[in-house]
């Protein structure tokens, strides 16, 4: 343990604990010992040598509270349960570590929320065991089994999940991944919501004996003869709940502490005790350092992922908000190595986190981790000034020595943003495991302003999870809330509302064919066929309508869904750390935020504009082919229309990518159509529709699902992936080099897609090696961004070390590789999804 106390104050620069021009390496994600420091590589080792695992605990012990508190309302009994669980849960201290604190689990353990559903745990309990699955497995004991089976029958019709679909309709069912997923609702049917910032800077200046002073004041003010202050005092109730089991768990871990050091020795004694006054103190006081400060935001992370299993709950602008604490200490002789020591602690026990995921969203989407744990850095201050400072480099330097899957890494990138941080931030890039992701001062905050945040919260924006700003505090964005495909949109105005796959394989790969094709009936409206339309602009038309009617689907499917959750699971101890809702005294998941939105994203922009595009090209100016033909030639999966196949997927073709405007203004038309249906759509829970263009790794499975598509996609191969041109395993079809991909996408409206974009790039390491190559890639993210793109991320990796990890995996089990808004071990992705991940466009600046 170096001193904390030491005396050799150096200069506070910005410039973090290695040079700024230190390169770590090119394309070499995968290394033993990263880090300068001993501490951190040993509990590295010891993170990689434990298994990823399910735990039952917090499953019972809620289960536990919910028998027990059944006589109160769903306000109170969530939160009684959240605090039988803070103070009953088994809790531990590892060896080496200076951050204490877990989420109710054992390090790299599930937790299991049966809240939120239940069914596909019991089911792949009994029928297809965790432990063996080809992927993302997870060890589970006969006892944990016996435990979680235990209580199935509790759980049966009282899940988020059951109150959801018996609010849907039948034309909703349909379009969700419950039938013929023209959009999926997985990821909120199965789990919590999370998607948000912590309000770090409420606790951080009240501490937990602040906020519950602040609340008892409001609860002790409620008018008990008003109806609304009567619903409000139960809202504060079940915060001064909440808060008392906070300060429990803080005590419990302090006692914790100061127990294992009665039997330590040395340095590790000396850290225990001082771990334990941490813990003390920060129960109920605020923190008086930066070691304290990180305790305190760990312990408060815990309190969340306690209480749900949120995807996406974010730590917002890290570097600004524990900037005081780091300032104050450096001032009193605490040295930089120090604090440096201490963050990357912080950052291992965030990897520790882990959370289960069912086998269908496992399959598209890989990774054992929690997902979106993402600090932001860098960007701007209230008054336009760059706001970089020294933990905005130290909090790179800290990711670059874990490089781990967790956390997540986010930068704001700006006119002024200085030249050294650039730097800091393509050599960090270039180690090859896809962090940092960059974002656009100058488009992010626009577009916050756009969907009505004020000029103030707009500048303050930090990123959640894979690829959505927000307002950290204040807002419940309910980002994420679905994946939309537009090629299947495309697919039912090409086919009168109809499946493509009806005409051929009906009966045999669809579900529904029994209660749809069968009876005469579509997916669909009946918007006329490719066969039948005279003029390009028909196409556009019906391509109109039907996006129109799934919008409409996919907006009523997602209330209910909100509404699901605000009736079966409020969230008392997420409505403590978003502001407004002690003002309003209301739940965060009933409107209580600032903000209040729903985010869902389209996927497939570059498939229907190339489909868009070979239409128009090939079927009405050309009249190469007529529509009947090209109709013909998809619903046969282009069996038999080889020649057209390969001319769709030729360069004699426009395609979005290569600054085509024939191509790129039907990209435009197809993300602009989908917007159009969505913004502004009032949500649930008190606010508006955003809408988003990206697919994370969504592409991969609504293509799985797809027949074959206009743009040259056969049937099952993966959609264009987020804001990118088409690779279809026929050939990229991007082909005219970066700068010319770049202008493409800049002509989407990013300001507009007010829930995000995202871009995945895949450079060589030759192409960015060397003092010149760094220098190109960052003149590359500077024209991007000056053009208007909102949010770049990258992959520096040979296909050829790709290719050798896709035959070799044993040989490449540290190998990680950005998927798309996050980075993933390769090992753990589905076969599509690392095939995906190779097809990708290879750049150069050649």
């Amino acid at each position: 343990m170096q001193n904390p106390n030491s005396t050799n104050l150096n200069e506070i620069d910005a410039c973090g604990v290695v040079p700024i021009n230190k390169e770590w390496g090119i394309g070499v994600s995968g290394v033993e010992n990263p880090s300068p420091f001993s501490r951190t590589n040993q509990i590295l080792k010891r993170w990689r040598d434990t298994k990823w695992s399910v735990d039952h605990e917090r499953a019972v012990l809620l289960t536990q509270a919910y028998k027990k508190y059944a006589g109160l309302s769903q306000q109170l009994k969530t939160a009684s349960a959240v605090a039988h669980i803070l103070e009953n849960v088994t809790i531990r201290i590892y060896p080496d570590e200076l951050i204490v604190g877990e989420i109710g689990a054992p390090a790299k353990a599930a937790p299991i929320y049966p809240e939120f559903s239940y069914g596909w745990v019991q089911r792949e309990l009994k029928e297809s065991p965790f432990r063996d699955r080809p992927i993302v497995a997870h060890v589970t004991s006969e006892k944990t089994e016996k435990e979680l089976l235990g209580i199935s029958d509790f759980w049966l019709g009282q899940t988020v999940e059951d109150e959801a679909i018996s609010l849907l309709t039948e034309d909703q069912i349909k379009a969700t991944h419950l039938g013929k997923a023209v959009f999926s609702l997985q990821l909120y049917l199965h789990g919590g919501v999370g998607h948000t910032h912590l309000n770090f800077k409420e606790v951080l200046n009240l501490g937990y004996g602040g906020m519950l002073e602040k609340i008892q004041q409001k609860f002790d003010a409620c008018d008990n003869t008003l109806p609304q202050d009567i619903k409000k005092r139960e809202f504060y109730q079940s915060q001064l709940i909440v808060l008392k089991g906070m300060i429990e768990y803080c005590n419990r871990y302090a006692r914790l502490a100061m127990n294992e050091a009665k039997s330590a020795t040395g340095e590790r004694q000396k850290e225990l005790v001082k771990i334990a006054e941490n813990c003390s103190h920060i129960a109920t006081g605020t923190p008086r350092s930066l070691w304290e400060a990180a305790q305190l935001m760990q312990f408060t992370y815990n309190l969340i992922m306690i209480e749900s299993n949120g995807h996406s709950v974010s730590y917002g602008r890290m570097d600004q908000d524990l900037y005081p604490f780091y300032k104050k200490d450096r001032e009193n002789g605490v040295t930089k190595e120090w604090q440096q020591e201490m963050l990357e602690s912080l950052f291992l026990k965030w990897a520790e986190m882990c959370k289960i995921r069912d086998w269908g969203t496992i399959s598209n989407n890989g990774g054992h981790g929690m997902g979106g744990t993402t600090i932001t850095v860098g960007g701007i201050n209230p008054d336009g000034s760059d706001a970089t400072n020294d933990l905005s480099y130290m909090i790179v330097d800290a990711t670059v020595h874990t490089r781990l899957g967790e956390p997540w890494l986010a930068v704001r990138w700006h006119k002024n943003t200085p030249r050294d941080f650039k730097i800091k931030c393509a050599n960090a890039i270039r180690v090859g495991f896809g962090r940092p992701k960059l974002f656009n001062d100058e488009v992010c905050i626009p577009s916050m302003e756009r969907y009505g945040r004020s000029p103030e919260d707009s500048k303050n924006y930090a990123v959640v999870g894979c690829v959505e700003i927000d307002a950290p505090g204040k807002e419940y964005g309910w980002h994420d809330a679905a994946y939309f495909s537009m090629p299947k949109v495309l697919e039912l105005a090409l086919n009168n509302g109809r499946c493509f796959e009806c005409e051929s394989v009906g009966k045999d790969l669809c579900p529904r064919y029994s209660i749809c094709a069968a009876k005469g009936q579509r997916l669909g409206l009946e918007t006329g066929s490719l066969a039948e339309f005279s003029s390009f602009e028909e196409v556009k038309t019906a391509y109109d309508k039907q996006m129109q009617y799934m919008c409409d689907q996919m907006v009523g499917a997602i209330n209910s869904v909100d509404i699901a959750h605000q009736r079966r699971k409020p969230l008392p101890a997420l409505s403590l750390l978003t502001e407004g809702c002690a003002e309003k005294g209301m739940d965060v998941s009933a409107g209580g935020a600032i903000y209040n939105y729903s985010g869902p994203q389209a996927v497939g922009v570059g498939t229907v504009a190339d489909g868009l595009s070979a239409i128009k090209q090939l079927v009405f100016d050309e009249k190469k082919v007529t529509g009947g033909e090209f109709l013909t030639a998809l619903l046969s999966n282009w069996e038999g229309y080889e020649w057209l196949h390969a001319l769709v997927n030729s360069e004699k073709v426009h395609h979005y990518g290569n600054d085509d405007a024939y191509a790129d203004e039907l990209a435009a038309f197809g993300a602009d159509t989908y917007c159009k249906h969505i913004e502004n759509r009032p949500t649930a829970h008190g606010g508006v529709f955003l809408p988003g263009v990206y697919s994370v790794t969504a592409n991969v499975g609504l293509g799985l699902i797809l027949w074959a598509s206009p743009d040259g996609r056969k049937a099952q191969e993966p959609i264009s992936d987020n804001c990118g041109a088409v690779h279809n395993k026929a050939g990229a079809h991007d082909v005219q080099g970066p700068t010319a991909m770049l202008k493409s996408v800049c002509k989407l409206d990013h300001v507009r897609m007010g829930n995000g974009t995202l871009l995945n790039m895949k450079y060589s390491p030759t192409s960015v090696s060397g003092e010149a190559g760094r220098d190109n890639f960052i003149d590359m993210v500077d024209s991007y961004f000056g053009m208007g793109g909102l949010h770049c991320q990258f992959n520096i990796i040979s296909k050829e070390t790709l290719e050798d990890a896709y035959e070799n995996p044993a040989e490449h089990e540290n190998l990680l590789v950005r998927v798309a808004g996050y980075s993933a071990f390769f090992n753990d992705l589905s076969k599509p999804t690392k095939l995906d991940i190779m097809d990708r466009t290879e750049l150069s600046f050649d």
